[in-house]
């Protein structure tokens, strides 16, 4: 009997790509083929993503691709725009089942129980009445160094920007003792680096009560053959006292913070409904500072937000300037469908805010650029991530520095020291590895 061939394609975030991770074990273990998304196979699975309109669009292209690669196929809709519009996507030429953002752990029988293709089948419910983590788990990362893990999932904020709550539902947190059962798990797979990653990962264990993030980064740091670890974006409220005072004490937790932003410009966060105020996200930057002397800043900002003057904006280029961020991802809002922003009026022009984006850009190259010169002839730890050919290899510092450095031998997966002599390119930077190196194992 012929194996069935299954193929993936995800679209969106990092979560979005860890729930991939997590389906395609689920039909290895039942014995399926995974093949390339532009290849020939029976089932094809798409995790959408809806962050944006262009995302919407992207994922119906994507299930009418696959039904041209074989008219014969079972064409599965996962994620976000699968949750949100269930109704558009059934209207899409092509699609068999539909899933969203929950019973994704069941897949598999979801697939081999569907048998009428006159039909679409739609499982998706109510995400805002799920109250408790969805259990999948990703034992090995093909082609990785790095370890994503998701420890939680569902957003409580409500952004006026943002679709994400309804198609993730409410905050819920993974269960501690299945967190560090997966981190033991890959550290013995040879995982030194750690991202713990969720939806909104600051609000960690509040649907659990006895238990917070900096809780869980203290179990994984004692975690043998754990070198590193990372944790995704958080906001200005997570970096307390008890927060940094508790980070002094995890060496293994590194020196690079995504600290979400999205403006620098107090009215333009209020009509954000963002909760904080630019002093409030200086002070949470002071504060890793004042423990990290390396520390790497890194955001989002949002530029052209409808009612965004032409002065909130420069306000907002001015204090992307004295934070003295390393990278800034520079988003030119886009009207999101279900929103509230997209109803606001005092929308702005395209080339206005195409305008603004570019100089938003111009901004984090110039800040980036006088970050990484910092470390010219400066020596630092790199985890070697990928071989680029040539003998050429590319890893990052503990701060999230790309470095790149020529080795004879095969130097993937391993941390070693790195003298820093030149800037490349945007965030990446030459070195030569140092006699004298770390964790060669």
């Amino acid at each position: 009997m012929l194996r069935k061939k299954i193929a993936f394609t995800t679209l969106g975030c990092k979560v979005n790509m860890y729930d991939t991770e997590a389906m395609i074990e689920l039909f290895e273990k039942k014995g399926y083929e995974i093949k390339n998304f532009n290849e020939f196979a029976d089932i094809y699975l798409i995790n959408t993503c809806t962050v944006t309109n262009s995302g919407d669009k992207k994922s119906r292209q994507a299930i009418r691709r696959a039904k041209k690669i074989n008219p014969k196929a079972i064409v599965v809709a996962a994620g976000c725009y699968a949750q949100v519009r269930p109704q558009e996507i059934e209207k899409t030429e092509g699609i068999n089942i539909i899933v969203g953002t929950k019973d994704r752990k069941n897949i598999v029988e979801i697939v081999e129980n569907y048998s009428d293709y006159t039909k679409v089948i739609n499982t998706v419910g109510n995400i805002m009445k799920e109250n408790t983590f969805e259990e999948l788990s990703v034992h090995s990362l093909k082609d990785h160094t790095r370890a994503y893990l998701k420890i939680q999932e569902g957003c409580n904020r409500f952004c006026s920007y943002c679709i994400i709550p309804y198609a993730r539902g409410p905050v819920r947190s993974r269960n501690p003792k299945e967190i560090i059962k997966e981190v033991e798990t890959l550290a013995k797979n040879g995982f030194k680096e750690i991202v713990l990653a969720g939806i909104h990962v600051a609000s960690y264990g509040i649907d659990l009560k006895n238990i917070t993030l900096i809780d869980i980064i203290q179990q994984v740091h004692e975690i043998k053959g754990i070198e590193r670890i990372r944790f995704s974006s958080i906001e200005p409220f997570a970096v307390t006292e008890k927060f940094v005072s508790a980070l002094k004490e995890l060496p293994k937790v590194c020196d690079h913070f995504h600290l979400s932003l999205q403006s620098g410009c107090n009215k333009t966060l209020k009509r954000m409904n963002r909760r904080y105020t630019c002093d409030e996200y200086k002070k949470a930057v002071e504060k890793l500072k004042s423990i990290y002397p390396d520390v790497a800043i890194t955001t989002d900002i949002i530029v052209g937000f409808p009612g965004e003057s032409e002065n909130d904006f420069k306000e907002s280029m001015t204090f992307a300037g004295k934070i003295k961020f390393a990278k800034i991802h520079v988003f030119p809002y886009s009207p999101k469908t279900g929103t509230k922003a997209a109803e606001f009026s005092e929308q702005i022009p395209p080339d206005t805010k195409n305008l603004r984006s570019s100089q938003m850009i111009n901004l984090s190259n110039e800040l980036n650029k006088e970050f990484l010169s910092n470390y010219i002839g400066k020596t630092k730890e790199v985890l070697f991530e990928r071989h680029l050919g040539d003998n050429i290899y590319e890893g990052h510092t503990t701060n999230y520095i790309a470095v790149r450095t020529k080795s004879e031998t095969d130097i993937s997966n391993k941390i070693l020291n790195v003298k820093i002599e030149k800037i490349l390119k945007e965030e990446t930077v030459l070195g030569t590895i140092q006699i004298k190196s770390l964790y060669m194992g």
